[in-house]
């Protein structure tokens, strides 16, 4: 027995001994990070990553299990090792901020197996002073050409079984459900980005980076703190996820790792993994404002359906024209304008019903192009799918020629279905539906429209790419507070998701509700104030941002209303100033082409005060502040609707004190004397 132990731990040493020893390592510009590659004794290749010294991630394998084919697992062998460097800084054309610098070093490892067919791959690694990013690459080689992807073995195995925010995977209802915080081992299956503290209080946010011609990754937790990424396949019947044709890349893998929850916020690694601007000249989108027939909708004080109730007519569609052009709103969301909505669309196969370019007989799209031209004001369009993707695809031409024949800059698209399939039964987050949305983009770059995205996939930074994917929703917006069974979205909602699903990109939230009770809605309410309202336009980014409500609940507060007409959409800068992952934010945004500051802060179920110094305004200059804070009695249970707004002159160094009531927020406008 001694004899066979001696036996057992002899030939366990070279395997170990092998892990031990890199076989390629690289460290960030700044030596901030590193990354060290492995291949144990049976050629299967892992990595490592630490974080100032101290290992963050540890043995976390690499590789993928194919169809009708040897796995790429093991059997590996090092052909070459290259490194590189990297620094540019580029300007988005539209965005949170308006310069990002993009500094990396960079590894490729070659991996070739040993024997047999001798198939080659290799991992690329990008490794910044606070995040990494890898992809795996398949080299144009005869013996692995077509390549179907059954599972990717992608690892994420942490030190420790840290805090983890998280939404849950392919649960029912796509992205749109409250985060919830859980350890690691206890997720599930849940999507990216998700969000980790660890217990010496290093933030981490494990998403993914230009998401092309590939299925969605969710990762699925378990015990100690490791994470496996799992693939989205085909459909239930078809456990394929991906099919590639060599040479082919997939998505980047990718760890935003910071000492602060805020500083989250402007970790730009997402958006410098993707590729740069493909479309050229895209001065033809214009971030904005808007307005439109979508909260009396939901309030259902009007109806997409066409009859007596039907939203979407001709006579209300001039009403919100004349609301935008009065207060200097660039656009009109109308919903429910074209045919198709009369039955179960949201049933399957009840989207089959929708035509994109035959109007309602009370929607004159004709007269209402050119009001809306004459007023300075352009109709955003709106295409409802029920997830019917071939019957859409069938009319993508036809759709966009009718949207630019009426000048409409925007389209507004939706994927509303029961459950995670589409109509043709194929998973609504796999390759299929992620080639789908490309080619919704790359048909609107055509006739130079922009597209909000809402049931799509989630945000991977191609905006970089294609600027005029400008927004998406993926997330629960504000509409869930008109009529969700539990009462809508908590006041710690719009506390998380600044730290989670904002990482990806804009979001459509749809904020500016003025009444908040809703009385004809006597189970719901927006459950918060209404100065936490104005707070939302600064806090949630987008370049497109709607001023939701009503335009009388407008009119009935012009006061506070000036701070939605007044808040820019388009950024210089960013400055995160406080916040806590659940708990409250406050974040400061100089508007692009302009020496005027925003600033907006909110908080959760909890009443805190929040000092607000204004280090961040520009040196020698007095700025007016407005400040929209909560009224002495508010709370978002008992009294959302009370407010009060102060002024005075501050500068560079000054500080104010905001008390933020349950629920509540402050909404601050700086401009320049």
């Amino acid at each position: 027995m001694k004899k066979l132990i001696m036996t057992l731990i002899t030939s366990l040493v070279p395997a170990i001994a092998i892990a031990q020893t890199p076989v390629a390592s690289i460290s960030s510009p700044e030596k901030n990070m590193r990354v060290d590659v492995y291949l144990n004794a049976q050629g299967e290749p892992s990595y490592q990553l630490a974080y100032k010294g101290k290992p963050l991630v540890v043995d976390s394998r690499l590789g993928f299990i194919l169809k009708d084919q040897a796995s790429l697992t093991t059997g590996f062998e090092l052909v070459s090792a290259e490194t590189g460097k990297f620094d540019e800084t580029w300007e988005q054309p539209w965005g949170e901020e308006r310069f990002i610098r993009n500094h990396y070093n960079q590894l490729r490892i070659a991996l070739r197996e040993a024997n047999g067919t001798k198939r080659k791959l290799d991992v690329l690694f990008r490794i910044y002073d606070h995040g990494l990013g890898f992809r795996y690459e398949f080299p144009a080689q005869d013996q692995l050409s077509k390549i179907d992807i059954l599972r990717e073995l992608t690892e994420f195995n942490f030190v420790g079984d840290h805090q983890a925010w998280w939404t849950p995977g392919q649960a029912g209802n796509q992205y749109e459900y409250l985060y919830q915080q859980t350890p690691i081992s206890k997720m599930g299956l849940v999507h990216t980005p998700v969000t980790l503290k660890t217990a010496e209080g290093t933030f981490v946010a494990l998403h993914e980076a230009a998401l092309h011609n590939y299925s969605t990754m969710n990762v699925s937790g378990a015990a100690n703190g490791k994470i496996s990424a799992t693939l989205v396949p085909v459909s239930k019947n078809q456990p394929t996820a991906v099919t590639l044709q060599a040479p082919a890349a997939t998505p980047w893998r990718t760890l935003q790792v910071e000492d602060t929850a805020t500083a989250l916020i402007t970790n730009y690694l997402t958006l410098n993994l993707n590729e740069p601007n493909k479309l050229g000249d895209v001065s033809w989108i214009k971030p904005a404002k808007y307005v439109g027939i979508w909260w009396e909708l939901h309030l259902e004080k009007t109806s997409w359906k066409s009859g007596p109730t039907h939203g979407a007519t001709t006579a209300n569609t001039k009403k919100y024209i004349d609301f935008a052009a009065k207060h200097n709103f660039a656009g009109v969301l109308v919903e429910g304008w074209n045919k198709g909505w009369d039955g179960e669309w949201w049933l399957p196969g009840g989207g089959n019903a929708f035509n994109f370019y035959t109007p309602t007989p009370d929607f004159d799209v004709e007269e209402l192009s050119r009001y809306a031209k004459q007023k300075g004001v352009y109709i955003i369009g709106h295409h409802e799918t029920g997830a019917a993707i071939e019957n859409y695809e069938s009319q993508l031409d036809d759709a966009f020629n009718f949207l630019a024949k009426y000048g409409m800059k925007a389209v507004k698209t939706g994927y509303v279905e029961t459950g995670e399939e589409l109509v043709n039964g194929l998973y609504h987050h796999g390759q299929f539906y992620v080639n789908h949305a490309q080619r919704v983009i790359d048909i609107a770059a055509k006739h130079k429209i922009a597209v909000v995205a809402h049931e799509t996939v989630k945000d991977t930074g191609e905006r970089r790419t294609y600027p005029n994917i400008i927004s998406r929703e993926v997330a629960r917006g504000q509409e869930y507070d008109a009529w969700s069974a539990d009462g809508g979205n908590p006041p710690n909602h719009t506390a998380i998701i600044p730290f989670t699903r904002m990482l990806s990109g804009p979001m459509d939230f749809t904020p500016g509700a003025f009444e908040l009770t809703l009385p004809s809605r006597p189970k719901n309410q927006v459950n918060t104030t209404l100065a936490k309202q104005l707070a939302l336009y600064v806090v949630i980014y987008s370049p497109v941002q709607m001023a939701s409500d009503l335009p009388e609940h407008y009119d009935a507060h012009p006061d506070a209303f000036r701070f939605i007409k007044d808040v820019a959409v388009d950024w210089e800068t960013t400055k995160p100033l406080a916040g806590e992952i659940g708990e409250y934010i406050a974040i400061a945004r100089k508007a692009r082409n302009s020496a005027n500051w925003f600033v907006g802060a909110l908080t959760n179920e909890k009443s805190r005060a929040i000092d607000i110094k204004f280090d961040f305004l520009d040196a020698g200059k007095k700025y007016t502040a407005r400040i929209y804070k909560d009224g002495a009695t508010a709370s978002f249970k008992t009294n959302p609707g009370s407010y009060e707004i102060e002024e005075r002159v501050v500068s560079k160094g000054d500080q104010v004190s905001v008390k933020m009531a349950p629920g509540g927020g402050a909404a601050i406008s700086l401009i320049a004397q």
